[in-house]
């Protein structure tokens, strides 16, 4: 009995042995048959982006000039397409003409009246003023008289009279002359002078909508496309060139959750394109807070491996100049000791 079990034991072993070399010849026969697994790299698959700036008009027109081409590069400031203006023109037109009388009415009216009319009070005023001295002369003689006896009172009480008559007069003069040299009242003004802001401000609005006939670029860099040619009719907000900046050019990786923790906003990550020994810098200006593609409910540890966020990172100075939206790249992020 013992030499049966010696022998029972001693074959569970040679076949537990034995089933460990064909396991282990089975694992070899795979990675043969499969290739053996490559090391995880570094570089995260992700692609450049454009965000283009779309040049309209607020306003609608036929186009009657389109001064870039589809390709071209343009500085700010350069123009890029006209629209046709006659409208806007002619209401600018009207509206100077406009205030150009509105000014004139408020300067005549601060003016007062005309020299020659001021003229014509100031000679009645002294002769109102000469008939009130004569006036007063004659007044003094009657009260001689009428202190001597030799005047009546009714005689006295006439001369009086004719005394205060001229003197009211001068004062009405005086008062008429000191009235027209300052001019329309200080509500006529007033009026006058509103109505010249508010017809300049219709000359402002004139001019703004004549300008914007007339578009030039905001900022230099690529003229992406045009999307209309001359003749054709715009509607109002309609873009009609499309540019893209250089700095408007940018980096989107996703990046997987287990590597979220190797980026921050202001670092830098190295990026890599096809025909380009060296890397181009990049800084991070956007980490998504959302995980995008990942699994609806059960959150394992094999499911969050599945998880990524999108990260944007923007150029500096001059690197843009040369890249192209759509192009693939390879990002490297920053190494993290632990």
């Amino acid at each position: 009995m013992m030499n049966s079990l010696r022998r029972g034991s001693r074959g569970s072993v040679f076949g537990r042995a034995r089933s460990s070399v064909f396991a282990g010849l089975s694992a070899v026969v795979v990675m043969l048959l499969t290739g053996c697994q490559p090391t995880v790299s570094d570089r995260l698959q992700g692609y450049l982006e454009g965000e283009y700036v779309y040049v309209a008009c607020p306003l609608s027109g036929a186009v009657e000039g389109l001064h870039v081409a589809r390709g071209g590069q343009v500085e700010a400031d350069d123009p890029l397409f006209t629209l046709e203006s006659s409208l806007e023109r002619a209401a600018r037109d009207e509206a100077e003409r406009r205030l150009t009388q509105a000014r004139a009415t408020l300067e005549d009216a601060k003016k007062g009246k005309r020299p020659s009319e001021i003229g014509a009070l100031d000679a009645s005023l002294k002769e109102a003023q000469a008939a009130l001295e004569l006036a007063e002369k004659e007044l003094a003689r009657e009260q001689s008289l009428w202190q001597a006896g030799a005047s009546a009172q009714q005689e006295m009480d006439a001369a009086c009279s004719a005394r205060d008559q001229c003197r009211e007069r001068v004062r009405s003069l005086e008062a008429e002359l000191e009235t027209a040299r300052l001019g329309a009242r200080a509500d006529q003004v007033a009026a006058a002078e509103a109505n010249v802001r508010a017809l300049e401000a219709a000359l402002t609005q004139a001019e703004w909508s004549l300008n914007q006939k007339r578009q030039s670029a905001p900022e230099s860099g690529l003229v992406f496309d045009t999307l209309f040619r001359e003749g054709e009719w715009v509607g109002a907000g309609r873009p009609v060139v499309v540019l893209l900046p250089p700095a408007n050019i940018k980096l989107r990786v996703f990046v997987p959750e287990a590597q979220l923790a190797r980026v921050q906003l202001g670092e830098v990550v190295q990026v890599f394109m096809d025909g380009v020994r060296e890397s181009v810098p990049a800084t991070v200006n956007f980490i998504s807070p959302r995980a995008e593609y990942s699994p609806p409910m059960i959150y394992s540890r094999a499911n969050r491996e599945k998880f990524v966020y999108l990260i944007e990172a923007a150029f500096e100075g001059g690197i843009a100049v040369g890249l192209h939206p759509g192009q693939p790249v390879e990002v490297v992020l920053p190494v993290r000791h632990p």
